[in-house]
């Protein structure tokens, strides 16, 4: 085993120790419960940590991640987080969470060719194919990249309302807010995106509003 895997396993005893001199039952009490509130479909960038990010524990947030947080209604690694999330766990609210600066959005954006991925990102150019008046209109690059970023989000915001998973949920009356989110790496700030949708009567005009 390599010097730098054994030091992983050096500071996972360590944040073991610490976690549990600091509540004895801890992981005692992690063990036999999970019940979050939340679900995080965020993006797998290294540097956008779900809990980190809103100072939650292990077992207060279920996570999902992929590159660029898109939400495509064939991936059913996705779809089944979303359906344990909403119809076992029950948990309440679903945050779509992109972030400035993201690689896959840029990617996208771009006509270099990334191999397999490039199939991935397809999605992403599909956002831009829908917006690209707007898109298209900024001039300054930064800004540009920065929207699209937005947008992106705003259209998995969408695509996760529409799924049967969320639109069942609606329709037997279980309480269930789904919210677009954007993290700057620049300030760890996360901005409401203010697009958030709560049944499925809102979903209907979020539609029609895009």
């Amino acid at each position: 085993m390599s010097n730098k895997l054994t030091e992983l396993f050096d500071k996972n005893r360590e944040w073991a120790a610490k976690v549990t001199e600091e509540d004895p039952e801890f992981f005692e009490t992690l063990s036999k419960q999970q019940m979050p509130e939340y679900l995080w479909i965020g993006c797998a960038d290294s540097r956008v940590p779900a809990n980190q990010i809103v100072d939650l524990l292990p077992g207060e947030v279920f996570v999902h991640r992929n590159i660029a947080n898109v939400v495509v209604h064939t991936d059913l690694n996705c779809l089944s987080v979303i359906q344990f999330a909403v119809d076992v766990l029950k948990v309440k609210h679903i945050m779509v969470v992109g972030h400035y600066g993201c690689g896959g959005i840029k990617a996208a954006m771009g006509t270099e060719e990334h191999g397999m991925i490039d199939n991935w990102l397809r999605h992403i150019k599909d956002v831009y194919r829908l917006h690209k008046q707007e898109i298209d209109s900024i001039e300054d690059e930064h800004t540009r990249f920065d929207r699209m970023c937005e947008l992106n989000v705003v259209e998995q915001v969408a695509n996760v309302c529409q799924s049967s998973i969320v639109q069942n949920a609606w329709r037997i009356g279980q309480e269930l807010h789904v919210h677009g989110w954007c993290y700057s790496l620049g300030n760890g700030h996360i901005k409401d995106l203010e697009v958030t949708v709560s049944n499925a009567e809102e979903s209907r005009a979020q539609l029609n509003n895009m």
